[in-house]
């Protein structure tokens, strides 16, 4: 074509592109990639031209556009609002999956600490390890079923695999009890702002153990969390010794269950059958295993024989309540593995920061904790550094 067009007598450099164009249009340019399609895109609006002209010129005529042309033009106008709408429905089909997710995520995770909260404290129940073994049990109950009818993909256990995992599982026992503990005798609001020292202890112990370094903003949410705490504790109306060891103890096997369950879960993978472990296998394991230790738990803080005495057991409305937080805990599990597949870790931090608010306000409100403007302004403060701290880790 080139050969046919050079009586054209056009310039050098005009020459010189339609080569260059032409030799990049044929050249072998990954189609997939959305740097090439757009090169190309250039390409056609810049030589198609040029080339038309020169096979126009060169057979001595001009063609002019029929009826089949503008139906073409008319199909692909169309094609293309088609696309258009579709993509707009996709994008909005995943903006509302993202929003239901989050909001059941959400309510799953304060319904949790309210409902657990309402069961030791308003009816002073004293077994909080028993409470926690019956959560897990209900858990594994319905796992298992929905195992069974083929919903959910399940590891089996084999002896390998429960030897990796029981390390981490001691621990997950120890942070679910300590948990129980420490909301038997501490207000809901200084829960949530009591844990945030669990940050600060996994941020260490990812800076020792991974070699992972924080940026300033994240080192001055750390520190606004601690003085939030300290501060928070010195105001407490409803100060309780032994609920903030038990609290302090749970912070530290939290930090400690999130940095061991990184590598234990890189050597599960390596033992089980198939080569990988799901979300729904880890919450197996983790309920499964904790029914035993549970249950030696149980004689070692002598529920018991509290259990054994105490009318509540008698008590239908108790045992809704109790089997209410079973669904919950279970809850969790699904709607956080759910909400953080239609977001991302990022999204689902800041998210988890900003519930601990509404939670706060309606621990004291429900459960008519006395409160006073100091112990209020620590709680705000503790509130806003753990927001501050998933921004700064978010970037």
């Amino acid at each position: 074509a080139l050969s046919k067009g050079a009586s054209l007598d056009l310039p050098d450099p005009i020459l010189k592109s339609i080569i260059t164009l032409d030799i990049a249009k044929d050249s072998p340019i990954d189609e997939r990639s959305p740097k090439s399609h757009q090169f190309n895109g250039l390409v056609d609006q810049v030589s198609s031209p040029v080339r038309r002209e020169i096979a126009s010129r060169s057979s001595l005529g001009m063609k002019t556009p029929n009826n089949n042309d503008q139906t073409d033009v008319e199909s692909g106008r169309l094609e293309k609002d088609r696309e258009k709408a579709t993509r707009s429905k996709r994008g909005l089909s995943l903006h509302n999956k993202a929003f239901l997710s989050g909001l059941a995520y959400c309510f799953s995770s304060c319904g949790m600490i309210l409902v657990n909260k309402y069961v030791l404290s308003s009816y002073d129940f004293n077994a909080g390890i028993s409470l926690m073994l019956y959560q897990n049990f209900v858990s594994v109950v319905i796992v298992s079923i929905l195992s069974y009818l083929g919903v959910i993909t399940t590891e089996p256990f084999t002896w390998r695999l429960i030897k990796v995992w029981l390390p981490v599982n001691i621990i997950f026992v120890g942070m679910l009890v300590s948990s129980m503990f420490s909301l038997k005798y501490i207000n809901v609001a200084m829960v949530t702002v009591l844990k945030n020292v669990t940050n600060v202890i996994t941020a260490v112990g990812e800076m020792y153990l991974f070699n992972k370094h924080h940026d300033n903003r994240v080192w001055a949410a750390l520190f606004l969390m601690i003085i939030s705490a300290i501060s928070g504790g010195f105001t407490d109306l409803t100060f309780h010794a032994i609920g903030y060891t038990w609290q302090f103890i749970n912070c530290f096997l939290t930090a400690s269950y999130s940095l061991t369950l990184r590598r234990v879960m890189d050597t599960a993978k390596q033992v089980t059958k198939s080569g990988d472990l799901n979300e729904f296998s880890m919450v197996m394991l983790n309920n499964s295993l904790s029914l035993p230790l549970g249950i030696l738990l149980m004689f070692v803080f002598n529920e018991v024989e509290y259990l054994s005495q105490t009318p509540l057991l008698r008590l239908p409305t108790f045992w809704l309540v109790m089997t209410l937080s079973g669904f919950l805990g279970l809850a969790i599990s699904f709607t956080s593995m759910w909400f953080l597949h239609q977001t991302g870790a990022t999204t689902y931090s800041l998210v988890g920061s900003l519930n601990k608010i509404p939670l706060s306000v309606a621990g004291i409100l429900l459960f008519h904790v006395p409160t006073s403007l100091e112990n209020s302004a620590s709680i705000f403060f503790g509130l806003l550094a753990g927001v501050m701290f998933a921004r700064a880790k978010m970037r």
